[in-house]
């Protein structure tokens, strides 16, 4: 058994009611921890912050803090077919043992909301591509 860490950690989810195999990572010898510092109220903070980004850098900036404090990695990106709504921007969280499948769930959903109160975000990550360079 793992030392416990020296910080706050998540509870536990109801047996059955999650995937995040926070048992198997507890007991893993130097297994990555980190992401249990997130206790269900700084989820609640950092759902707040991801709903309030305001641009691309605010969001890159949340994007780099999130995988060097939780270790948890985000893909942003676009459909390979056309990006005709906010539906085409896709926002996955990469797996990773500890991640609860609600916090999963809620970060992607947090940023959306980002993106739909300024749409200004999904202009500068679609022309991060150069879709609306010269125009």
């Amino acid at each position: 058994m793992t030392p416990a860490p020296p910080f706050p950690l998540r509870t536990e989810c109801p047996p059955g009611a999650c995937v995040c195999e926070r048992d198997t990572l507890m007991r893993t010898p130097g297994g990555d921890v980190r992401i249990l510092r997130l206790t269900r109220e700084e989820e609640k903070r950092l759902v707040q912050r991801l709903e309030s980004l305001t641009s691309l850098a605010d969001l890159r900036h949340m994007e780099q803090r999130l995988f060097e404090q939780l270790g948890v990695r985000l893909t942003i990106g676009t459909s390979p077919n056309e990006v005709r709504s906010l539906r085409g921007i896709t926002v996955l969280v990469q797996d990773q043992p500890g991640l609860c499948r609600k916090t999963r769930q809620a970060i992607p959903a947090a940023i959306k909301k980002s993106m739909e109160r300024h749409p200004e975000i999904v202009y500068a990550l679609l022309n991060a591509g150069g879709l609306f360079e010269g125009l």
